[in-house]
């Protein structure tokens, strides 16, 4: 198969890692996991679904889906998009005889508070059209490394929190910047000071680091099998691409780079290309 060349360097070990694994229908030994994340079906959250056999693969909205063995039984574990509606959906498995089951969830309706937030650069809100060639560009980047998928890597569920620090940003806020309605916030931030190290919450494999127009430093980090953190506007990056790193190593330290009001840490996680709320991974 043949790899396209990428005009951003520094993206290359993303697309290396995700080439080997894009043929969904090749069976492969089944992933056990010694522990699940907490289950909560609403927008935003993570919904754990029994499957009642033993799938190969597994899609939803087209995305591939963790599907993992615990306690002797398989589970599908999915991300529910923020902006999914309430009531049912369906997801399909793949068998290893090649027939097709299809299994449904039923998501509950969640309103998440507003957050009114001013920002002093007024690029940093509404930027200009050379400043949004950079953040379709960047978008596009970490888009494909979001769908990456490392068959070899065993993720964990149960991660510790990356940085010392309050948490002052939940998920899912409804954010507001200088009175205008942007994205909801897809992630937790964990206010500190500038300089205080972070750590990987989970053992991984590097996919990418950069600097980005919104995001500031940044670091993306592959648990295996669709589950990917993400980590931003940081002081130092400490790691490159494809260094493995275990739970409690230091990837780099807290700062205020792109768009912040001050020093913290922005730490999102991903589940089949899906934002879904961290602390339903956190131990405590």
């Amino acid at each position: 198969m043949r790899i396209p060349k990428l005009e951003i360097s520094r993206f290359k070990q993303v697309l290396l890692a995700g080439a080997l694994i894009t043929v969904s229908h090749l069976a492969s030994a089944a992933l056990i996991v010694n522990s699940l994340p907490q289950s909560s079906m609403v927008p935003g959250g993570v919904a754990i679904i029994p499957t009642g056999v033993d799938a190969i693969s597994g899609r939803y909205k087209e995305q591939r889906i963790l599907l993992a063995n615990y306690n002797e039984d398989q589970y599908a574990i999915i991300g529910i998009p923020l902006n999914a509606h309430s009531g049912s959906h369906q997801f399909a498995l793949e068998l290893a005889d090649g027939q097709r089951k299809l299994l449904h969830f039923s998501v509950e309706d969640k309103v998440y508070v507003e957050q009114h937030i001013t920002i002093t650069n007024e690029r940093q809100v509404n930027p200009n059209s050379e400043d949004m060639i950079r953040i379709t560009q960047e978008s596009s980047e970490m888009n494909r490394a979001f769908s990456s998928w490392d068959e070899d890597l065993t993720p964990v569920f149960t991660m510790q929190v990356p940085v010392k620090g309050v948490r002052s940003s939940s998920f899912g806020l409804r954010r507001y910047f200088n009175g205008q309605p942007r994205n909801p916030h897809s992630g937790m931030d964990i206010a500190a000071d500038e300089g205080t190290p972070i750590y990987a919450p989970a053992p991984g494999i590097i996919l990418t680091t950069g600097n980005y127009f919104f995001n500031g430093n940044t670091i993306i980090l592959d648990h295996g099998h669709g589950l990917i953190s993400l980590y931003c506007h940081m002081n130092t990056i400490e790691v490159e691409p494809g260094t493995r790193v275990d739970s409690g190593t230091q990837i780099g330290k807290v700062g205020q780079t792109g768009r912040v009001t001050g020093p913290h840490l922005h730490w999102s996680v991903n589940l089949n290309n899906t934002r879904v709320d961290p602390s339903l991974f956190l131990l405590d």
